[in-house]
């Protein structure tokens, strides 16, 4: 123990320079499954309505809080204390390590400030000062829980309570976002620790009250900007994700529910770059999940790991669980990074996939080397969540986390330090027993990708290699078409029949062959899985003829009219357009999409269809582009990152014209009459990709200032699998 140590007051050489209950995923998965030189904070707080719009449900846990219940739960430090009592590996060397950073020192003296400033322009910087004081409350809180000397707590309080009677302004310049990451990280540091002291009877209940005044007028007013106007996707996702986890922290903190499902919301559906959407960019075949920052730098892209698993942790500890939304995105993120950066020999990095970013000002097309190798004590939160409370693999998350242990806190930031972007500990605070319960493989997906099933799924910590079982009815019987699969966990079938096609994983362990993993379903024939033809004449329904059950809704005075044979649906703009089930091609890779069109009134970006859930994921057709030429386009970014394909010209008016679509692989072809009128052989993107669908429309755009379709739409078709040029060409010869 070092409590005369001197507090190291020196700047991180990583700090941020730009700066519950188990929920088993079941079933079959779904893919078969964005003035002056100071600033001043708003003390304006913002509600779920104004922060999401009309939605603002979310999946949020009781009324009631857990506290202490934001990084740790008093069951975490029950088991924290027990494990150093009996000098357990790996537990005791993060003790000794917490014990031996003069952060956690009786004979730390706090240094509040009333204005913290970082690149403002005017003052000189001082929020490292406040970095280590934010360091020296948590790792005295720390030590408290697990030692129960009040000293420790009573040196918390006071350096909490320094601050708080002080503090009244963090100031950044115009341009610079460096106000709000302290704001963010050293604010939702300095929330942690609170929340570890707020159980501590030495706390005076007005002092815990003028410390949570402080997270609300000074801190969160500096965050909560992304949720009423989230940032443009020129904004890094590190930069959403410390507002995101200081907002969940104060939240919690100061027991306010409805900020707390903001966080949540934003997490699963905002448009900027913290929601995990956009953060995971594009997730590769054997689940890695490439990172919005995975271009820019590996400091930055290893920042933004620690701060989705602080969300997430602190989520689950409030009975949220977003390690596991979308098929465990968080996983498929820290596995890519971490594999990005780890040395698989003598000094060769890992190779990892990279699909092209863009985020309107530059465009990333390749892994970044910049920092590359970085370590940041981050791994054992996500390692220990996935592997020792779920029992999944999570090999290149278990790999870096090793090279780290046992990590320390703030300050000397080093390859077992924690500097100021993170608390460390993570040894100590998040090491658990492995999982005793027997586990099988999971979130089994597959999709068709050029006429190819891939399959991914998520391993079990137990098994060593996996097997892959194939059937032509669900349920089985299954046959076994590929076995030994170790790294990555993938497979990519072709059967030699085309049909309907389920799948299953099992993993080999010692003690024998796993339970099967959920079902997954692929299709690789080309057919039809909405037929919408119109055909009705009365009410608001439209069948779909090919028993898929994607039936559409004719909605805003829709009507019917002759069609190009029988009736057609009739859409004259002023909100006229149908509507269609959600998650509609949520389980399509390969594709085509075709109809007739008779176009009445001519205007730009009218929509023939656009399916997504917003203008953040979208696909959509429009006879007329803002450049006068029929456009189909998919984006999972925002505007800044279609990809599109553009004809030659808009589509006439005053005729029946058939239009089409088709994807195959990355080949996307645009074809008008059954003539191809544009290629592009670079998508990346598929409509599995879009994730969850809820707003699927013929005639409307997702973005409202469009103007509705004015015409008519007749036998519209989406097919699985991608029709050739022949086929096109038959279908705009046919009439039904």
């Amino acid at each position: 123990m070092v409590d005369g140590a001197t507090p190291d007051t020196t700047s991180a050489a990583n700090d941020a320079t730009d700066a519950k209950p188990d929920r088993s995923a079941g079933g079959e998965a779904r893919i078969s499954t964005d003035a002056s030189d100071e600033r001043t904070t708003d003390l304006s707080l913002p509600t779920v309505d104004a922060a999401l719009g009309a939605d603002s449900s979310a999946d949020g846990g009781s009324a009631a809080f857990i506290h202490p219940g934001l990084l740790h739960t008093q069951a975490d430090f029950d088991r924290m204390k027990a494990k150093v009592a009996t000098n357990a590996s790996p537990w005791i060397e993060g003790w000794n390590v917490l014990i031996a950073n003069g952060h956690a020192s009786l004979t730390w003296a706090p240094n509040p400030q009333a204005q913290i400033h970082r690149n403002d322009g005017t003052n000189p910087d001082n929020y490292m000062t406040f970095a280590n004081d934010v360091a020296a409350a948590y790792a005295c809180a720390l030590r408290w829980k697990v030692s129960g000397d009040n000293q420790y707590a009573d040196k918390a309080v006071q350096i909490m309570n320094a601050w708080s009677s002080m503090l009244t302004k963090i100031t950044w310049s115009d341009g610079h976002y460096d106000g709000s990451l302290v704001a963010g990280i050293q604010g939702y540091q300095f929330a942690n620790a609170a929340e570890i002291i707020r159980t501590y009877a030495g706390w005076a209940a007005a002092d815990f009250a003028r410390f949570q005044s402080m997270m609300l007028t000074v801190f969160y007013p500096m965050v909560s900007g992304i949720f009423t106007a989230p940032s443009s996707l020129l904004v890094y996702s590190n930069w959403d994700l410390c507002a995101m986890a200081a907002a969940v922290s104060i939240a919690v903190l100061c027991d306010d529910r409805e900020q707390f499902d903001t966080v949540i919301n934003y997490f699963k559906k905002g448009l900027g770059n913290g929601a995990v959407a956009q953060t995971v960019y594009y997730v590769h075949p054997g689940y890695l999940g490439q990172t919005q920052e995975s271009g820019r730098d590996q400091g930055h892209n290893t920042l933004s790991i620690s701060l989705l698993s602080a969300v997430c942790e602190m989520a689950w500890n409030q009975g949220v669980d977003l390690y596991g939304y979308d098929n465990n995105r968080v996983l498929a993120a820290a596995e890519y990074v971490a594999k990005g950066n780890l040395i698989a020999s003598g000094t060769t990095y890992y190779t990892v996939p990279f699909a092209n970013y863009t985020n309107g000002s530059m465009v990333d097309t390749m892994f970044s080397t910049s920092a590359r190798g970085t370590i940041r004590p981050e791994w054992a939160l996500v390692y220990h969540h996935y592997a020792n409370r779920k029992g999944l693999a999570a090999p290149y998350t278990l790999e870096f986390m090793q090279l780290t242990q046992p990590e320390g806190g703030g300050g000397n930031y080093g390859p077992n330090s924690g500097g100021y972007d993170q608390l460390g500990y993570g040894t100590l605070a998040f090491t658990r027993d492995p999982i005793a319960a027997a586990v099988a493989p999971s979130g089994l997906t597959a999709y068709v990708n050029d006429g190819r099933v891939v399959l991914s799924w998520w391993g079990t910590s137990s098994a060593t290699s996996y097997t892959v079982k194939r059937a032509s009815v669900a349920g089985g019987p299954y046959t076994t078409i590929a076995s030994g699969i170790s790294d990555l966990l993938t497979y990519a079938d072709d059967p030699t029949t085309t049909g309907t096609h389920y799948y299953v994983v099992t993993g080999a362990t010692a003690s024998g062959e796993t339970a099967p993993s959920n079902q997954a379903r692929a299709v690789t024939a080309v057919q039809l899985s909405t037929h919408l033809t119109f055909d009705s004449n009365s009410g608001t329904s439209a069948a779909d003829a090919s028993g898929s059950g994607h039936d559409g809704t004719l909605v805003g005075g829709a009507t019917w009219a002759t069609g190009k044979t029988g009736n057609a649906v009739s859409l004259n703009g002023g909100g006229c357009h149908v509507s269609l089930p959600e998650d509609l091609m949520a389980d399509t890779g390969d594709f085509a999409i075709a109809a007739w069109i008779y176009w009445s009134a001519s205007a730009n970006n009218m929509r023939i269809f656009d399916f997504g859930n917003g203008t953040g994921h979208y696909m959509m057709l429009t006879p007329q582009s803002g450049a006068g030429v029929i456009r189909f386009a998919m984006t999972s970014n925002l505007g800044v990152g279609e990809q599109y394909l553009n004809g030659t010209s808009s589509l006439p008016t005053g005729k029946w014209v058939h239009v089409a679509v088709t994807l195959r692989g990355t080949v996307a072809t645009l074809y008008v009459s059954g003539v191809a009128v544009g290629t592009n052989d670079a998508v990346q993107l598929a409509p599995f990709r879009l994730g969850h669908t809820d707003q699927n429309w013929l005639g409307r755009s997702q973005y409202a200032a469009d103007p509705y379709f004015v015409g008519l739409i007749d036998d519209f078709r989406i097919y699985y699998g991608a029709l050739g040029a022949a086929d096109i060409a038959a279908l705009s010869s046919l009439s039904r």
